[in-house]
């Protein structure tokens, strides 16, 4: 809340709340926000139990993963993801002939996301670890493994392929984000991701969302 305020946008303006997954870094505040703001959040028919609400009832718009709906004027269409949660989803959102597309918390790209994440004119993707970084880092083995997993989180290595061979040459602006705070610099993240935007040959702008700081606005 403080950061839409910071970026001139009143909380009680938002109409609706979307949730891809369960996991904690996601929904840790999802019931005193939506009660706070009494607006309906949607998430998927799978995903709903598996949040804990407490004593909450909230406004529940469920839908099915892969299935689109809208919301105001902004049509929204869902996409299955390959993380370890219960149903996990991206989006993409079109308004205006514009089209932004999310996609963290994935363990790698299948064709099915890649067609979902073509048109896009921006992109925010994921580009969780430096793999190397990760091996000698703080995490139990386990955790390690999950995280290098095809249900896990993409590292830097594979997001960059993704741009140096299939990102759409619609896309004005790529934005590199879920950072890990302890397996992954932003600057590693910024260096690699320049480096695969001029292997392509492309213009676009690139953004490194940092763990804990906003990013800047992005007017269409």
């Amino acid at each position: 809340m403080e950061r839409l305020t910071a970026a001139g946008v009143s909380p009680e303006s938002l109409d609706a709340i979307l949730i891809t997954h369960e996991h904690t870094d996601h929904i840790s505040g999802l019931p005193a926000l939506a009660k706070k703001l009494d607006i309906p959040i949607y998430v998927s028919r799978l995903t709903a139990p598996a949040i804990p609400w407490g004593e909450f009832t909230p406004k529940l718009e469920l839908f099915q993963a892969g299935s689109s709906f809208t919301i105001g004027d902004i049509e929204v269409s869902s996409f299955t993801i390959p993380h370890d949660a219960t149903d996990p989803v991206g989006f993409s959102l079109r308004a205006e002939g514009i089209k932004v597309s999310i996609a963290t918390d994935l363990g790698y790209l299948p064709d099915s996301v890649r067609f979902q994440l073509a048109g896009s004119d921006v992109l925010l993707l994921e580009s969780n670890h430096d793999l190397e970084m990760l091996k000698v880092g703080p995490y139990p083995w386990a955790v390690k493994q999950r995280v290098m997993g095809r249900m896990g989180h993409l590292s830097n290595e594979v997001a960059c392929n993704f741009v140096r061979d299939s990102l759409d040459t619609r896309t004005t602006t790529l934005i590199l984000g879920h950072l890990s705070e302890h397996n992954n610099h932003p600057e590693l993240v910024r260096l690699m991701g320049s480096q695969a935007l001029e292997g392509r040959g492309l213009f676009t702008k690139l953004v490194v969302a940092l763990p804990g700081k906003a990013t800047e606005a992005f007017r269409y």
